[in-house]
């Protein structure tokens, strides 16, 4: 078989996150969080599904290594749950929460897997979020608190670290357009969400350092992009893309790779009296903090994004959320498509990785942290999964990948999303990214033919 080639030192891994897997969602002291709230709204999340058992990784951990050694992958991406760790938000820690992932660092170690822990995959505590979320600059404070103490216990065996998974999804979707938890629809709100997930960043970035010299591992975040493109080459569709590319990737890569804020927010978002914020919870040293050096960037990417002008939704600025943008996302009719409704095109990979490597001059190391497809995946009638599908997917965006290596990219590693099926958000069950099926009602794990075409890439796609 013909397969890409990497170089060596290529770091391969398999990514997932602490509510989509873990369940136990009521037990050993954890908290409530917000997805835990939205997933009682009744229509919120498709089929009334929630993250109460999702893959019961909580207990069949050892399983789950154990498909992650079998693989051969040599870093696993996993997010720690803030409610599990710290209940209340702040303060006091749960003893039984933070020995869970002792238990899975120590299991992956013994595989001879590193952990890759992200701190904040979406999962904030309701307490939090009762006292104004991510809209306050006191999350912010809380949040690297609590990072400081995940470090501090598992950074003698953890050496990658990620503070946010895609704030991108967290402010905008949470806050703007209400389709994640914790389900708000806000202008004002939702910019000030953005702010303040980056400030709690850079805080986090600067507690895990002061752990201790030589002790904070490599530091660093993912943020996920749009390859955002006009429709076609009028004046407006132009307009259209500088305001997706600025909701979609320049509001979280200019503070924290270039510390300045985007030159397109004005027409994103209103200048004067057409502004739907007045940004007043920027504070004088925010762009400093929050462009804190990292030691890596890790990019989340999946599809492209086809943008036309159109009208906003809300002619009264004073009404319009900050996703209401003037754009609209446009689908060829015969694009192939993945189960999520999403175009299916391997050049994000270069294109993306080339924008970073040109507009940020000094960019650190990429990692790709999630790239992969959700399809039907159909058991057969002989229990295997024939995905090929996926496997096409993943092959023509590594082989992308490559190419922008090759072009002068910095790209260190991959990590497939996900190891397994899992709870996808507001789309419940319905979806599949797996490399490994899940039976949800008897938990079976079953490895697709996806899972054994990785491995075989891991086995043989590092040049000589």
């Amino acid at each position: 078989m013909d397969l890409p080639t990497f170089p060596p030192g290529f770091l391969w891994g398999a990514a997932t996150a602490s509510y989509q897997i873990e369940g136990a969602a009521h037990e050993d002291g954890r908290s409530p969080s917000i997805w835990d709230t939205f997933c009682q709204v009744p229509g919120a999340v498709d089929g009334g599904d929630t993250g109460d058992v999702a893959c019961d990784h909580y207990h069949r951990y050892p399983q789950d290594v154990a498909l992650l050694r079998d693989l051969g992958v040599g870093a696993y991406r996993f997010s720690v749950a803030w409610p599990r760790v710290i209940p209340t938000g702040r303060g006091a820690v749960n003893p039984k929460g933070l020995d869970f992932y002792h238990r899975l660092v120590d299991e992956l170690l013994d595989a001879g897997i590193a952990p890759c822990a992200t701190l904040y995959h979406w999962d904030l505590p309701q307490v939090l979020e009762d006292e104004g979320g991510w809209r306050v600059r006191s999350t912010a404070q809380a949040f690297a608190d609590y990072a400081a103490v995940v470090h501090e216990a598992l950074s003698d065996r953890v050496g990658m670290w990620i503070t946010l998974n895609e704030p991108f999804c967290s402010s905008f979707l949470g806050y703007a357009e209400g389709r994640h938890a914790p389900g708000a629809q806000e202008g004002h709100g939702a910019l000030a969400a953005a702010h303040h997930l980056m400030v709690g960043h850079g805080l986090a970035i600067q507690a895990m350092r002061a752990n201790g010299p030589g002790t904070a591992g490599q530091l660093g975040i993912t943020l996920n992009f749009n390859d955002v493109r006009p429709a076609s080459g009028s004046a407006a569709d132009a307009g259209a893309a500088r305001r997706a590319a600025c909701l979609s990737n320049e509001v979280f890569t200019e503070p924290i790779l270039a510390g300045r804020y985007p030159a397109a927010e004005g027409e994103t978002w209103g200048d004067g009296a057409e502004a739907i914020s007045d940004f007043s919870f920027r504070q004088d040293g925010d762009l400093a903090l929050i462009s804190t050096p990292i030691d890596f960037l890790g990019m989340n990417t999946y599809f492209p994004q086809v943008v036309a002008d159109a009208p906003r939704d809300q002619a009264d600025p004073a009404r319009r959320t900050a996703a209401d943008i003037g754009a609209r996302t446009v689908i060829g009719d015969d694009e192939p498509l993945t189960a999520m409704g999403w175009p299916i095109d391997p050049s994000i990979m270069t294109g993306l990785l080339g924008w970073l490597r040109t507009t940020y001059p000094g960019l650190p190391p990429v990692y790709i942290t999630e790239n992969g497809a959700a399809f039907a995946d159909p058991v057969q009638a002989d229990g295997t999964v024939h995905d090929n599908d996926r496997i096409a997917y993943l092959d023509a965006h590594l082989r992308a990948v490559r190419q922008a290596m090759d072009a002068g990219s910095d790209v260190r590693g991959y990590f497939c999303w996900s190891l397994m099926d899992n709870f996808e958000w507001a789309y419940g069950y319905a979806k599949r990214f797996g490399l490994v099926h899940v039976d949800y009602p008897t938990q079976t794990r079953t490895p697709k033919a996806s899972y054994h075409w990785y491995r075989q890439l891991i086995n043989a796609g590092i040049e000589d």
